[in-house]
């Protein structure tokens, strides 16, 4: 799964998580226990949508020799409280430094809660920030509803220039992977508003709802490929180099220009091209952070 994105923790240990003064945290409690409860359901989606190549599924481990389903169910359910948290620290206008002192106290429980595996990292960056931007956009269901597209850009708004500074992680694989090649990654979309879920996955996940009415496991992985198609994923790269990137985009277009899932062979297409990848032993994480971060934005956006 990808690397740490959120750089370096500005708040020493000692420090609290909670801006002193008075804040809006008491009646953004039930919305934060509902967006909670959305991500971890966006987190659960990602993980039961297959054929999803190189990725953990409840059908196989994929390209991933150290977890598996109950891994990420696991991880999911301990992250379940810090987005709680992320949507409480939106609401009072948190700074940048308060939202990642607390994802990384869900990185912290995450490994704990996996015997040590970095099963979510990317995506609690992700799903954090739309966490905390939910709750800086509005508490409760007697707040405007914001769109999917709007939401996302908020992320940007208001936390973008400080996602910006926060220096790329030196050490880690992603991050690594990010210097190297010269690409982004999860910061980059973070910082502009999450571009790719606002220009692809949103349209994606759209049009595989219209191709399969009724078939929300085939409308995700519609939605996956069309990120896979575009995505310069950091753990594409670590794993298989420029090589391996190219690779995984021209598949990923493949499937697509036959039709996606409108095509009648969808499904055994896609399952091949999954068995291509663990073979290969290719994992596109950050496409399946941003599949969650997708559906997250979709289900806020959705009436209740």
């Amino acid at each position: 799964m990808p690397a740490n994105p959120w750089g370096a923790s500005t708040l020493r240990d000692d420090q609290s998580l909670i801006a002193p003064g008075a804040d809006r945290s008491n009646a953004a409690a039930p919305w934060a226990e509902r967006v909670a409860d959305l991500a971890h359901a966006a987190l659960i989606g990602e993980l039961e949508t297959w054929p999803k190549p190189g990725l953990v599924s409840p059908v196989d481990s994929g390209s991933h020799d150290d977890m598996d389903a109950e891994t990420l169910r696991r991880s999911a359910a301990a992250l379940r409280p810090f987005f709680a948290e992320l949507v409480a620290a939106g609401a009072r206008d948190a700074v940048m430094a308060e939202l990642r002192a607390i994802g990384l106290a869900a990185e912290t429980a995450m490994m704990r809660a996996t015997g040590g595996v970095n099963a979510h990292r990317g995506a609690i960056f992700s799903l954090g920030l739309i966490c905390a931007a939910a709750g800086a956009r509005g508490v409760g269901p007697g707040a405007e509803r914001a769109s999917a597209e709007g939401l996302a850009e908020a992320v940007g708004h208001l936390w973008g220039t400080a996602i910006t500074r926060a220096p790329v992680s030196a050490v880690s694989h992603g991050g690594r992977a990010a210097r190297r090649f010269g690409v982004g990654g999860a910061s980059a979309e973070a910082a502009a508003g999450f571009p790719t879920i606002r220009a692809v996955a949103l349209p994606a996940l759209r049009f595989g709802r219209s191709c399969a009415p009724g078939d929300a496991e085939a409308a995700r992985v519609h939605c996956f490929f069309a990120l896979l198609a575009v995505v310069d994923d950091t753990n594409l790269l670590h794993r298989g180099g420029a090589d391996g990137l190219v690779g995984a985009r021209a598949a990923a277009a493949t499937f697509l220009d036959a039709g996606g899932i409108a095509a009648p062979d969808w499904r055994a297409r896609a399952a091949a091209i999954h068995r291509a990848f663990v073979a290969a032993r290719l994992s596109p994480g950050g496409c399946a952070d941003l599949l969650a971060a997708t559906l997250l934005l979709d289900a806020l956006a959705s009436p209740p």
